[in-house]
């Protein structure tokens, strides 16, 4: 119902910053809660963040959380999340999901999300 297209992904030095986004084409965007997952070579996707469909709630995974901020432009049909103070272990492939009515928490689940991009690759170089 919803296609997702991450963007942003580059190599940066640890303690920089980035904004990685994701464009969402089909359904209706504010209808679905963001999310941000990212994986590592031969390991499951792990949650980063989540937002609400209007963004009045947002959560973040213990790792996550005080330097990153997820944010959405419902104008624009995309989600960004904002990668501050990086760290060597932010290096991974980062993936926007969307998915329907959920319960948001710090935990959130790959399986919780119906919709997924294809990745954007950060790469945190020391």
């Amino acid at each position: 119902q919803v296609q997702l297209a991450e963007s942003g992904g580059t190599s940066v030095q640890a303690g920089d910053s980035l904004r990685l986004s994701c464009l969402a084409s089909g359904g209706t965007f504010k209808n679905y809660a963001m999310g941000w997952f990212r994986q590592y070579p031969g390991k499951e996707r792990e949650f980063v963040a989540v937002i609400s469909g209007n963004g009045d709630h947002t959560y973040y995974s213990g790792t996550a959380e005080g330097r990153f901020v997820i944010s959405r432009d419902n104008a624009k049909n995309t989600v960004y999340l904002q990668m501050n103070r990086v760290k060597t272990g932010d290096t991974a492939v980062y993936y926007c999901a969307a998915a329907g009515a959920i319960i948001l928490w710090s935990g959130m689940r790959p399986t919780d999300f119906g919709f997924w991009g294809q990745g954007t690759q950060v790469t945190v170089s020391s």
